[in-house]
């Protein structure tokens, strides 16, 4: 196993292993911590009380970050119509239907969230390999399917920070909360955000404790175990 560097040595000298941090804590902690010379994303990684080979426990939605992600998000919208109108009209970086549908079958993916009117379902689905893999793929159950009449609202949402949760084989859940330059009350908002969607998500198979245990750590930085208590308290739910 590959030693970790001085700086990462040095970031983990700061953090108390042992311990539970509340989550502002944590968040000053982890901005402390940072070292990259980049503006680092801060994730949050929760182990989940469900077990991911039942169908009945499978945990995903979806989380409106408050703040954003600190990233320009280019929205596609598959469609066609009058329908393609309004999704300009709302801002969509990118709209079509068959000459776009061909486009990104041949490899094109320069874009970030992808969304598509119910019409368009049974021809976007050839395009499972492409956009499948990089989780692109237009999903009733992620809100990126939608009639041409709520199309504003869903592209607004997606340029605000839309971000999608799913339980891994693990039966972790991993996702990016900000970036290391937000103010902590912006990281602290958006981390609400995404307890409260989790939390909403619960499956009915799901028993006993949902949420085990929580932690955070930028994209270079040590893990920094979360206050489950405090942490959950987030949740407006």
């Amino acid at each position: 196993m590959a030693k970790h560097g001085k700086k990462y040595r040095e970031a983990l000298s700061k953090i108390d292993r042992m311990k539970t941090y509340p989550p502002q804590e944590a968040i000053s902690l982890a901005k402390q911590a940072s070292y990259a010379g980049f503006d680092e994303s801060i994730e949050l990684h929760l182990r989940m009380g469900v077990d991911p080979r039942h169908a009945d426990q499978q945990v995903r939605g979806v989380a409106l970050l408050p703040s954003g992600l600190g990233k320009a998000v280019r929205v596609l919208v598959f469609t066609q119509g009058e329908a393609e109108k309004l999704a300009r009209d709302a801002g969509a970086d990118y709209v079509g239907g068959d000459e776009l549908i061909k486009k990104v079958e041949e490899g094109w993916v320069e874009f970030e969230v992808a969304i598509a009117t119910p019409d368009m379902m049974p021809k976007i689905g050839k395009l499972g390999k492409v956009l499948g893999r990089r989780g692109l793929m237009p999903n009733p159950k992620s809100g990126t399917v939608a009639q041409a009449t709520d199309l504003p609202q869903v592209i607004a949402d997606a340029r605000k920070g839309r971000v999608e949760f799913k339980l891994d084989k693990t039966a972790i859940i991993h996702t990016p909360v900000g970036k290391v330059s937000f103010e902590d009350e912006k990281l602290l908002e958006n981390l609400a955000a995404i307890i409260d969607a989790v939390m909403k998500a619960r499956p009915s198979g799901a028993k006993g404790q949902f949420i085990r245990s929580a932690s955070i750590a930028t994209s270079m930085g040590p893990g920094i175990k979360l206050d489950l208590a405090p942490t959950l308290a987030l949740s407006t739910s």
